[in-house]
């Protein structure tokens, strides 16, 4: 039997070599130039249909199904049997609704989950010129973008006023329209606000700090006028300059901005004195303003040097004061610089810096040290009292003594007489 069948296979080889060649010829290949092994996708009891081929693995192409490129049918792309020629690029298959404006990736906005997942949307449009934030976040996409062919959004405006416009023409407190309020609503609203209210505007013109920045509005801009609003202290606190006793006010400027700060009225920081008529020089000016303004008063205060120094003038002992009888006027002597050197203008009571008696020392006529009220003048000058009482017969009152001397002669010369 073995031999039979041999037999028979050596004679029908012959028989079968043409047949196999053209069965090659008219198999061939139809994906094109794949080296493929045909089982891996086809099975002997049939070529098609093949739905899910048991042995091939898209993931070895280089492109990968996933999530909804899973779902569809091979022929969906691959419409005909050459694979090699389908396209691995998104508009190889997929027309572009945005035509070309937002660029060839679609990849970039776009996954193989779905075209419109919105969520996904929202996160890819923080890479744009105007990220969402708050309530635009929550609004639907045709919200914004509405009046656009589909798709079409790069032309999309990014001001506030093109959709908020409506919004900005109604509002009247203040309003926005009659006060000429720039359109570019995040100058005052933060995109992050879910509401237009507790707008912070940004108060250039006159910046609010200290008290003024808890102020309400209405406060300065009564009735929601805000144009001509005066910024002069003295257009809102006129009341409380009038009414100031501790000092009395009247005599000052209303530019409270000289003494005062916006943090509060007080304390005050005073600098120009002199508008007191008692202008701060010298060691004055770096006192506490409570050596002299005791208990916090500043009405009546005194301007006169002892009402502060009297107790500097009974001290003093080089020379006594008080003894010599000197002048309670301290600015006679004396500047606010310092106490000493003092510039005592004897020429005032007796010319000793000018005439016959320049550069004579103090101790020379007054002998008293302690008391500069006395002095002499019959001790200095070569007069005999004979001489003089001779000489002065004829005067009325005479008598041989300095003090009489200085009565009749007080410039220190024969001529005063």
């Amino acid at each position: 039997m073995i031999e039979r069948r041999f037999l028979f296979a050596v004679l029908a080889a012959p028989l079968a070599w043409p047949f196999l060649a053209s069965a090659r010829q008219v198999g061939s290949n139809p994906h094109g130039d794949e080296d493929l092994d045909c089982a891996r996708c086809h099975t002997a009891e049939g070529w098609t249909p093949v739905e899910s081929p048991p042995g091939f693995d898209h993931q070895d192409t280089g492109f990968p199904l996933e999530e909804a490129h899973a779902q569809v049918g091979c022929r969906d792309c691959h419409r005909a049997l050459v694979f090699a020629r389908v396209g691995t690029a998104c508009a190889d298959c997929h027309s572009d609704a945005h035509r070309g404006e937002l660029g060839f990736r679609c990849d970039a906005c776009h996954t193989p989950r779905t075209w419109s997942a919105q969520r996904e949307m929202f996160e890819l449009h923080s890479r744009t010129r105007f990220p969402l934030f708050a309530v635009h976040a929550n609004v639907d996409c045709e919200s914004c973008h509405r009046g656009q062919q589909p798709g079409e959004y790069a032309t999309t405006p990014t001001e506030c006023g093109e959709c908020h416009l409506q919004s900005y023409q109604s509002a009247s407190n203040p309003n926005h329209v009659q006060l000429g309020f720039s359109r570019q609503c995040e100058e005052c609203h933060a995109p992050q606000s879910r509401t237009w209210r507790g707008a912070s505007f940004a108060h250039t013109t006159f910046p609010l700090t200290g008290g003024h920045a808890g102020v309400d509005c209405e406060a300065c801009h009564a009735g929601a006028a805000h144009q001509g609003t005066p910024r002069e202290c003295a257009a809102c606190h006129l009341d409380r300059h009038e009414a100031a006793t501790n000092p009395d006010h009247s005599r000052f400027p209303t530019r409270c901005e000289d003494c005062h700060t916006t943090t509060a009225w007080r304390p005050a920081s005073f600098t120009d004195h002199s508008l007191t008529g008692f202008p701060l020089t010298g060691a004055h000016r770096f006192l506490d303003c409570a050596l002299c303004h005791g208990g916090g008063r500043y009405a009546g205060t005194p301007t006169d040097c002892v009402a502060c120094h009297r107790d500097d003038y009974d001290r003093t002992s080089s020379p006594d004061h008080r003894s010599a009888g000197f002048p309670t006027d301290c600015q006679a002597c004396h500047s606010t610089a310092a106490w000493q050197p003092a510039s005592f203008d004897h020429d005032r009571f007796f010319p000793i810096d000018s005439g016959r008696h320049r550069g004579i020392d103090c101790n020379v006529c007054h002998v008293n040290s302690g008391n500069y009220r006395v002095f002499e003048c019959i001790d200095c000058h070569e007069h005999s009292r004979s001489e003089m009482d001779d000489e002065h017969e004829d005067v009325s009152g005479y008598r041989y003594d300095s003090p009489s001397c200085y009565r009749c002669h007080p410039r220190g010369v024969a001529e005063d007489d």
